[in-house]
C-alpha cells in the first residue's frame, strides 16, 4: 500500500501534472491522482519517457485517475467518452497506472432498483471491456450514509457486498473503490473485508467521522481527517486490506470544511499528509 494524494479532495487546486506531483511531494505522499487527458497529450507531444521522468524525479508514483467517461448522463455523452477512453487508458497504462474509479449514486427518483441495475450494467460493460484491453481495472464506489438516500423514491446500492455483485455482473476487471467512510456508514465490518479477494478492491479512500453523531445520521460531506476522532476503525480497516493482498493507493478524502481556513495549500497538504502517515503507522508500524 502507498499513500496517494487527490488534490481536489482536500481543497488544493492544481492546474497541471507538474503541480499535482509537487503537491504530493510537499504533503509527503508517495503517489498522486492525475488527469489522463493531460497525460495522453504529454505522451503524444513529448513522449512516455518524459512523463515518467516527471514522476521519477520527484519520487512520486502515478496512483489512479478518475474515470474519464460521462456515464451518468445522455447516451451521446457516454458514447463520446467511450470513443476517447482507449487513448486515455493506453496513456495511463504506459506510465504504469492501471486503476480508475467512479462513484455510483445510492438512490434514484426515476429508476427502480431493477431498472437502475440494468442501466449500470449496460453503461459500464463497454467501459470495462476497453479498460481490460490494456490491463486496467475499474473501481465502483458505493455511497453509504442513510442521509444520502432518504429523500429518494428508489434506493439502489449502498453496501460493499451489493456493489461487488454489480461489479461481477459487469466484468472480471471491475471491483470496489472502498472508502472507509462509506464502509463505516453502511455498517461494514472488518470481517466483511477479510472475505474479499485481492482483485475485489481497486482503490481505497480513508477518512474519519465526526464524533457524537449516530452512524445513521452522518452526512456525507461532513467528515474528519484520517484518525482524527477514532470513530472509524481505520487501523483495522487497513490491516484487513493488507491481509487480503491489497497493495494499491490509499487516498485521504476528509471533506473537512475547516481545511479551507488554513493559511495556504502547503499547510493543507502537510496537515492531511501527516494525518495519513499517522494512521498508516498506527496500522503497520513501519509505514
Amino acid at each position: 500500500m502507498f499513500t496517494c494524494l487527490s488534490p481536489g479532495a482536500i481543497g488544493v487546486r492544481v492546474t497541471n501534472l507538474k503541480e499535482a506531483i509537487e503537491a504530493a511531494r510537499i504533503g509527503g505522499f508517495e503517489g498522486v491522482e492525475f488527469n489522463p487527458f493531460e497525460v495522453a497529450d504529454l505522451e503524444e507531444k513529448q513522449g512516455v519517457d518524459y512523463v515518467n521522468s516527471l514522476f521519477a524525479h520527484a519520487a512520486i508514483r502515478p496512483g489512479a485517475f478518475g474515470l474519464p467517461v460521462d456515464w451518468r448522463g445522455e447516451e451521446a455523452k457516454w458514447r463520446e467518452g467511450l470513443a476517447q477512453l482507449p487513448r486515455l487508458a493506453r496513456a495511463a497504462a504506459a506510465i504504469g497506472c492501471y486503476r480508475t474509479a467512479t462513484w455510483v449514486p445510492p438512490a434514484s427518483n426515476e429508476l427502480t432498483f431493477v431498472e437502475n441495475w440494468r442501466f449500470h450494467v449496460e453503461r459500464f460493460k463497454p467501459i470495462a471491456q476497453i479498460l481490460a484491453d490494456v490491463g486496467c481495472s475499474l473501481g465502483l464506489e458505493f455511497i453509504g450514509p442513510a442521509t444520502s438516500r432518504r429523500n429518494y423514491l428508489y434506493p439502489f446500492i449502498y453496501t460493499m457486498e451489493k456493489m461487488l455483485e454489480l461489479a461481477e455482473a459487469i466484468g472480471p476487471n471491475v471491483g470496489l473503490l472502498l472508502d472507509s467512510w462509506h464502509w463505516y456508514t453502511s455498517g461494514g465490518t472488518v470481517e466483511g473485508i477479510l472475505k474479499l479477494r485481492k482483485k475485489d478492491v481497486v482503490y481505497v479512500h480513508i477518512n474519519d467521522a465526526p464524533d457524537g453523531i449516530p452512524r445513521e445520521k452522518q452526512i456525507d460531506n461532513r467528515r474528519a481527517l484520517p484518525g482524527e476522532t477514532g470513530v472509524i476503525d481505520i487501523a483495522n480497516f487497513l490491516r484487513a486490506l493488507r491481509h487480503i493482498g491489497y497493495d494499491g493507493p490509499v487516498t485521504p478524502e476528509p471533506f473537512k470544511a475547516e481545511l479551507a481556513y488554513l493559511a495556504s495549500d502547503e499547510e493543507r497538504l502537510r496537515t492531511v499528509g501527516a494525518a495519513t502517515r499517522s494512521v498508516m503507522h498506527r496500522a503497520f508500524g513501519e509505514e
